[in-house]
This record gives structure tokens, sequence and C-alpha cells, in this order.
């Protein structure tokens, strides 16, 4: 068990705050991915990011209890 791993001590606006900017960058590299020619070595960085960050963003959402994400494993 991680009993006393933990400090809890982010508040809502901290969380909030890491969920736009995960967006933020999950937006960029699906904008460069879109707009620009790319080798397909940087096309698949770009799409493990845009995956990595979907992740991170659902996850996010789902500890602040968004109704519309019944769990970030799915």
């Amino acid at each position: 068990m991680l009993t006393g791993h933990f400090t809890y001590d982010r508040d809502w606006d901290t969380i909030y705050d890491m969920i736009e900017k995960a967006e933020s960058k999950r937006n960029k590299h699906l904008t460069t991915l879109q707009s620009e020619v790319l080798s397909r070595k940087e096309k698949i960085h770009h799409i493990r990011q845009i995956k990595g960050l979907e992740g991170v963003v659902k996850a996010l959402r789902w500890s602040m209890g968004d109704k519309d994400i019944a769990s970030p494993l799915q």
C-alpha cells in the first residue's frame, strides 16, 4: 500500500491548470501533424504525444469528477 506516499496538497485550480497545459500541448502536436509535411518518424512522434496527452487529460478530468468520464482506463 502507498500510505504516506501522497501529499494531497493540490487544489482544484492547480489540477485545472494542468489540464489546460496538457490540452494546449496536445493541440500543438495535432496542429503540427495536420499542417506540416513530416517524415514517418516525425508523424509517429506527434501521434504518440497526442495519444499520451489524451490519457493525461482524461485522467485529470476523471480525478476532478468530470461526469462524462466514467473511467480514465477506457
